[in-house]
């Protein structure tokens, strides 16, 4: 292994792949299930805040944040210092049965991040996908209604459930047959790109009309929807983002209607945006919202939090064995430090600075 000085700065000592790289790579062909999309064969040995090492000695700038992953870094030391200790006192016990100190006090921190008058509450899970799938569960309980609608470009998941939300790429879905009923998808306000051929002050208007006067009217009514779920900021899709009056007005619709509004901050939450959740910037308050990624810096955590009154399922309503792993919560206990400690306030300056700086690029 490199330096720690050695790491701060990419550099290659071999042809890519390299030697070492290219026997995983083989190796992996022959027994790994072959799902998985590389484009690129990284094989990586270790990182250090923004580098990775290959099995080679080759250094790489991340720009990916371990696929938005790492959000102190790769094996920030106070992170890891956390991991290690709760390692040493206790790996598991499962929430569903038992309690223990890290469970309520990392769901009280987390709660109180996200706005509005009414207490929160939380339920762990192992990953992004669980927790969509954990919160369309949520949202059908909590209204008794059966239906969903999601956006085309957006990427829940691809468990059964969640992949029913998924429409980003056809591949993800094509194969494994019938999908989860009753969900439908409307165009994303792509304020630049717009499905509906309007320019970025008028895009969401039409996507809105078409959700209330078509979908509502021709194809099940509004109080037979559980919940909209939405990207505030695509991911997958292209890391576009959705106009602030397109999320309120999608917030009224939903209110309106009895309709849970489902935030999934997996991507965009946690502070990347310079506010705790993405959602923040255009002033409004889901009913549920969904993280996972950066909330643990790699550790696999998710987390669901809603309403109080939303999240009010009777005790066996829904568990799990692993979510919420002791280790894993300590690791988003230091995580969410780190945050606070300055990487949330370096993520608004850096974006206002890159924003600033980039703002004429669409006149040139």
């Amino acid at each position: 292994m490199i330096t720690a000085t050695e790491m701060k700065v990419p550099r290659l000592v071999t042809a890519l792949p390299g030697p070492k790289a290219k026997q995983v790579v083989e190796r992996d062909a022959k027994f790994m299930s072959p799902s998985f999309t590389r484009d690129y064969p990284l094989v990586a040995k270790s990182g250090r805040g923004a580098m990775v090492e290959d099995v080679d000695g080759n250094v790489f700038l991340d720009f990916a944040a371990g696929i938005a992953v790492c959000s102190t870094g790769h094996c920030h030391p106070k992170v890891v210092a956390a991991i290690q200790k709760q390692a040493a006192e206790l790996i598991h016990m499962s929430g569903t049965d038992f309690y223990y100190e890290s469970l309520p006090l990392l769901a009280e921190r987390l709660a109180k991040t996200v706005p509005g008058a009414e207490d929160k509450k939380v339920f762990f899970t192992n990953s992004g996908t669980e927790a969509i799938e954990g919160a369309v569960k949520l949202a059908r309980y909590t209204t008794k209604r059966d239906k969903m609608i999601a956006f085309y470009g957006c990427f829940h998941g691809r468990t059964m459930g969640s992949l029913s939300l998924t429409a980003s790429k056809a591949t993800q879905r094509k194969g494994f047959g019938s999908l989860l009923g009753g969900v439908e998808h409307i165009p994303y306000p792509y304020a630049y790109r717009c499905a509906l051929g309007h320019g970025p002050e008028t895009c969401w208007e039409e996507i809105l009309e078409a959700l209330e006067n078509q979908i509502f009217k021709r194809l099940f009514d509004a109080t037979e929807v559980a919940g909209i779920i939405i990207e505030p900021i695509q991911g997958e899709g292209g890391y576009v983002p959705a106009p602030k009056f397109f999320l309120q007005e999608l917030q009224r619709i939903c209110r309106q209607h009895g309709i849970m509004l489902i935030t999934d901050e997996v991507q965009s939450g946690m502070g990347r945006t310079g506010k705790w959740w993405a959602f923040e910037h255009a002033g409004i308050e889901p009913d549920i919202i969904t993280s996972a990624k950066g909330i643990a810096s790699g550790m696999p955590l998710g987390a669901i939090i809603a309403r109080s009154s939303v999240m009010d399922w009777k005790p066996g309503s829904h568990g799990t064995t692993f979510g919420g792993n002791p280790v894993c919560l300590a690791a988003s206990l230091a995580t969410m430090d780190l945050i606070e400690g300055g990487l949330m306030e370096n993520a608004r300056k850096m974006g206002k600075y890159i924003f600033e700086r980039t703002a004429d690029w669409t006149n040139k």
